[in-house]
């Protein structure tokens, strides 16, 4: 998908709109940042200069003008990374997660990526179910990962 905005999650509860994300957005992104991961949000900074990179794509899910959902990918070669992907709570279980993941994947697809990996907290089984019914596959384990000592689930998909 290119600039050109979409519908997401196809009959979703909760009706959005995916386009590329734009500096613009970042405040609406911050927010949901900031919500969702209180213990390790990335700063302003650090997201800002991932809306801009070449490297990557970051998405946003609107209502109207509203963010309430956004997602980012880095590939290099022939793989991709998952950056971030996150659904302001009261938007969650109506399929813009899913919709921006795989506007993800179609990307990483674009840039040559034969695999995609991302690595996902190992008490959030509700966002592993939602990738592992894309294919991802768990394969390993970060200990200790992320903050407060939970451990990480590296998961990854081979594109066909």
């Amino acid at each position: 998908m290119a600039d050109a905005t979409a519908p997401a999650g196809g009959g979703s509860a909760f009706p959005a709109t995916i386009r590329t994300a734009r500096p613009a957005d970042l405040d609406g992104i911050m927010v949901i940042e900031r919500a969702n991961f209180p213990d390790d949000a990335w700063s302003r900074e650090t997201m800002a200069s991932e809306l801009v990179n070449p490297n990557g794509r970051y998405l946003v899910a609107l209502d109207g003008h509203e963010v309430i959902a956004y997602a980012g990918l880095r590939a290099a070669g022939d793989q991709a990374d998952v950056q971030t992907i996150a659904v302001r709570a009261d938007r969650r279980r109506g399929g813009i997660g899913r919709a921006l993941l795989l506007e993800l994947l179609d990307e990483a697809r674009r840039r040559g990526a034969e695999s995609v990996f991302l690595e996902v907290r190992a008490d959030n089984a509700p966002a592993q179910t939602l990738y592992a019914g894309l294919g991802f596959i768990a394969f390993t384990i970060r200990s200790g990962y992320y903050p407060g000592g939970v451990d990480a689930v590296v998961m990854q998909k081979v594109l066909s």
